[in-house]
C-alpha cells in the first residue's frame, strides 16, 4: 500500500447490529473513512431486491449522496448495501475493491474480502476470512444509560431482558414458543422475586406481542417494538439488565448481549416439518464446508469449492451449531439454566480482520 491512504467509504443500511460490524472494523483502520448511509424504497426495507451493481432499490432523496471522487476502497454488510456497493465500484471503473461484513447473498468471488463469523457456512476460498463472532459493537451513551438506570431504579432485581425475534428460516414462533417465554417470566417474577423485562423486534408476529400483553405476569414490562417509538428500551436492557434471555433467531442480540458482559441464557425454537428439512440441510453443509477450519485434506476442500461453484451447496447459516458453540465455549447457557458471566471472546479478531484489509489494499 502506498503512503497515500487509500479513500474508503462505509457504505451503510438500515439495520444497526448490521453497520456495528463495519464501524467496529472502520475504527480500527489506520486511515480516515467517510461514511454513506443509504436508505430503502418502501417495497426494499423488507423485500429482497436481486443482488446487482443497481441503485433502484434506493430512495435516493434520503440516502446520502454517491457522487465522485469515487473510493479506493469499500465496507459494507447485508444484501441491499451490497448491491449499492457493487454499483459504486462499477463507477469507479472496477478500481474499488469491496470488503463484505457477513454472508453476501450473491456470488463469494465478486468480492475481494468476506468476512464471515463462526455461525455461518461458506466454502474454503481464499478471499474469506473467519472471526470467532460477529464483530458488533454496541454504542453505550453514558447519559441514555445514565436515564435507564434511573427508570429502572424501583424495578425488584433480577432485572432478567428478554430480547425477543420472530420467525426466520429454519425456525417458527407457535404457541409452545410462547408457552416457553411466559414460563421463564414467571419464574423470574416468581421465583427469583425479580423482573423480566421483554421487548419485541419487527420481526416480532402481532398475535405473540398481544399474547404477551394478556399473560404476562403483573411483575413484568413488555415494550411493543414500533419504528416510531423514542423509548426503545433494548439499550438500557443491554447495558443494565442481570441476565438476558434471547429467542434462538436472532444472532445479532446474542452478541451484543456477550460484547456487553451480560449473562446470556439462549431460547431454542422449534423448526416445523419444513424447518426440520432445512435444518438437515444446514447440517450437512456444516460438515462439507467445516473443512475451512479444520484443515481437511485437499479433496475434501476441492469438493466444497466445486459443489459450491456449480451451485449445489449455497452459503447459509446453521443457528443451532452456533448455540451449541457458544454454550460450550462459556459465553451462554440455555435459557432456564443457571446464568454465568460469558467468557470473553477471541480480542484478536478485528486485529486479524484489519491485517487483511490492508493485504487487500496492496498494490
Amino acid at each position: 500500500m502506498n503512503s497515500t491512504p487509500p479513500r474508503t467509504w462505509l457504505v451503510l443500511g438500515d439495520k444497526r447490529g448490521d453497520n456495528g460490524q463495519v464501524e467496529a472494523v472502520a475504527a480500527q483502520l489506520p486511515w480516515p473513512y467517510e461514511t454513506r448511509v443509504v436508505q430503502m424504497k418502501p417495497e426494499w426495507v423488507y423485500g429482497k431486491p436481486r443482488v446487482r451493481p443497481s441503485l433502484d432499490h434506493l430512495d435516493l432523496t434520503k440516502s446520502d449522496p454517491l457522487e465522485p471522487p469515487w473510493p479506493d476502497l469499500i465496507i459494507t454488510v447485508g444484501r441491499r448495501p451490497s448491491s449499492v456497493a457493487l454499483w459504486i465500484q462499477e463507477q469507479s471503473g472496477g478500481h474499488a475493491r469491496i470488503v463484505q461484513m457477513t454472508k453476501p447473498s450473491t456470488r463469494i468471488g465478486r468480492f475481494d474480502l468476506v468476512v464471515t463469523s463462526a455461525e455461518t457456512l461458506l466454502p474454503p476460498l481464499p478471499n474469506i476470512v473467519e472471526t470467532t463472532l460477529p464483530l458488533m459493537r454496541v454504542q453505550q451513551d453514558p447519559l441514555e444509560l445514565e436515564q435507564w438506570r434511573h427508570n429502572f431504579a424501583d424495578l425488584p432485581r433480577p432485572l432478567i431482558g428478554f430480547l425477543i425475534g420472530g420467525p426466520t428460516r429454519p425456525y417458527i414462533y407457535d404457541r409452545s414458543v410462547l408457552d416457553q417465554v411466559l414460563k421463564l417470566a414467571q419464574d423470574v417474577a416468581d421465583r427469583q422475586g425479580g423482573t423480566p423485562y421483554l421487548t419485541t423486534s419487527r420481526r416480532t408476529p402481532e398475535w405473540f406481542t398481544d399474547a404477551l400483553q394478556e399473560s404476562l405476569p403483573v411483575a413484568a414490562r413488555l415494550f411493543r417494538w414500533s419504528a416510531e417509538a423514542d423509548d426503545n428500551p433494548y439499550k438500557g436492557i443491554l447495558g443494565l439488565a442481570d441476565g438476558l434471555i434471547v429467542t434462538g433467531d436472532s444472532i445479532s442480540m446474542m452478541v451484543e448481549g456477550i460484547g456487553l458482559g451480560r449473562p446470556l441464557g439462549i431460547l431454542s425454537l422449534p423448526v416445523g416439518i419444513i424447518g426440520a428439512l432445512d435444518q438437515a440441510r444446514r447440517n450437512a453443509l456444516s460438515w462439507l464446508f467445516a473443512s475451512r477450519a479444520e484443515g481437511a485434506s485437499a479433496a475434501r476442500q476441492a469438493v466444497a469449492r466445486l459443489l459450491y461453484h456449480l451451485r449445489l451447496a449455497h452459503q447459509s447459516r446453521n443457528f443451532q451449531a452456533f448455540h451449541r458453540k457458544l454454550v460450550a465455549g462459556g459465553q451462554a447457557v440455555w435459557a432456564g439454566d443457571t446464568f454465568r458471566k460469558p467468557v470473553p471472546t477471541n480480542e484478536k479478531d478485528v486485529e486479524r480482520v484489519v491485517a487483511r484489509i490492508r493485504e487487500v489494499m496492496q498494490p
